[in-house]
């Protein structure tokens, strides 16, 4: 009997993938049959993954998404794909008050607007196969919940969502399929820098508490997600934003 969940033979680009929640996908995708291509900024922690992949024929593609012309070069690098996971991502955590037009440019450059364009250009060069899967990994603050001090975070999320909304409707017509995975609380390089900020014991005794599951995710709590998301066992979701996160919108 053929794993509906299986990745064998499909070609699956992950963005963000020399670290944390990427890299953890990435991982995962390989151990379940794909080829992958991993993509990031850091030449040195994309081999720290490649060295962690099951399998053969993988590749890196070292590229900074906040420039259009990184990313076009990119797209013209890979062949076609069945699949797509957009995880490049960076924190900002700043109260309203403070925010400068640079930093919200910033933000919005690599988070969503990077993942945006990078759609097009998969779409303009015809990249993207009959029945692939695009995931866009975006998180539960800005969608369904808000956190001061990470307001223009959640804003990026929420357009980024916006975009999913929009782009599944438009792509089904081609058999493509596009969704989102929303996490709760991962201990990342995100969180480190939210520790340096708010002290270590605000998420070991005030967020876990929050926490039903009582434990933060891990990175292959959201790689099971997205690879269920890539593989032919969704073959009938589209649009849909799948929550990870440990019970956390119970409370």
């Amino acid at each position: 009997m053929i794993n509906p969940f299986s990745l064998e033979g499909k070609i699956i680009l992950i963005t963000g993938a020399s670290s944390g929640i990427g890299r953890g996908i990435a991982i995962e995708c390989s151990k379940m049959g794909a080829t992958i291509i991993i993509n990031g900024r850091n030449k040195q922690r994309l081999g720290e993954t490649m060295a962690l992949l099951i399998g053969n024929n993988h590749r890196i593609i070292e590229a900074d998404l906040s420039q259009q012309s990184e990313i076009e070069k990119l797209v013209q690098a890979i062949p076609q794909i069945d699949g797509c996971v957009f995880c490049a991502g960076i924190p900002q955590v700043c109260p309203v008050k403070h925010f400068k037009r640079e930093n919200i440019e910033d933000i919005f450059s690599v988070n969503t607007i990077a993942p945006i364009m990078m759609t097009s250009e998969l779409a303009k060069r015809k990249k993207i196969t009959k029945g692939a899967s695009l995931v866009f990994i975006e998180s539960i603050s800005g969608i369904y919940v808000g956190t001061p001090g990470d307001v223009s975070y959640n804003a990026s999320k929420a357009a980024l969502n916006g975009f999913v909304k929009g782009a599944a409707s438009e792509f089904a017509l081609q058999g493509i399929r596009i969704n989102a995975v929303n996490p709760g609380l991962v201990p990342t390089n995100i969180l480190n820098l939210s520790n340096a900020i708010f002290a270590e014991e605000h998420h070991t005794n005030i967020m876990l508490n929050r926490y039903p599951l009582k434990r933060f995710g891990k990175p292959e709590d959201i790689a099971y997600g997205v690879i269920y998301l890539l593989s032919d066992a969704s073959s009938w979701v589209t649009g849909t934003n799948l929550v990870i996160d440990g019970g956390y919108l119970l409370n």
